[in-house]
């Protein structure tokens, strides 16, 4: 079943049909879109669609995407997005994306620490990855601040949105999580 996460000023749960309208407009915004597979026409239908796709009810399933809003606890406001890929049962690719006006306040910074939390503590998994484009220097520097390792560095790797790019692949080990958070490090 999908969890349901509070921190302070969030609270994170499985998406519902009210908050795409929200979703489509800032996964359009070109500042939003540029580091991400999707294009700057998504709409509302992309939203709905993607929706439709997710079974909440096979939450952590091997395999499969799931996507987490980020809501403000205060005014329910959606915030952002939270993706998680189950590679497999011990392996988890997250994303994470802030709408513009949301930036630079803590908004990914809060819930991307409960969701690591949740999944070392609760899912018991061994290795959580990121990847980021290493031109997005904001995302490059938010996942270290959350002191993921630079793994790889592929080159020319991907084709994306017309162009050969590359990729930095992060990871962060339940061990060095337990370190940090044990060690009182943040």
């Amino acid at each position: 079943m999908c969890p349901e996460l509070m921190t302070e000023r969030l609270f994170i749960r499985a998406f519902s049909e009210n908050d795409l309208l929200i979703f489509s407009q800032y996964r359009a915004m070109p500042e939003v879109a540029k580091y991400q597979s999707w294009s700057e026409d998504y709409c509302l239908a992309d939203a709905q669609a993607l929706l439709a796709r997710t079974d909440y009810a096979s939450f952590g399933q091997e395999a499969h995407w799931y996507q987490l809003a980020i809501v403000d606890k205060a005014s329910h406001g959606l915030m952002g997005d939270l993706a998680l890929h189950f590679i497999d049962t011990q392996q988890v690719e997250i994303g994470f994306t802030i709408a513009p006006q949301f930036q630079g306040k803590g908004i990914a910074y809060e819930a991307v620490k409960a969701l690591l939390f949740y999944l070392f503590n609760t899912l018991n998994k061994h290795r959580v990855i990121a990847i980021t484009d290493p031109q997005n220097s904001a995302s490059c520097q938010f996942v270290e601040k959350l002191h993921f390792r630079r793994e790889a560095h592929f080159i020319k790797n991907i084709f994306f949105k017309g162009a050969w790019g590359d990729e930095y692949v992060y990871a962060l080990l339940k061990t060095e999580y337990q370190e940090q958070t044990h060690g009182g490090k943040d």
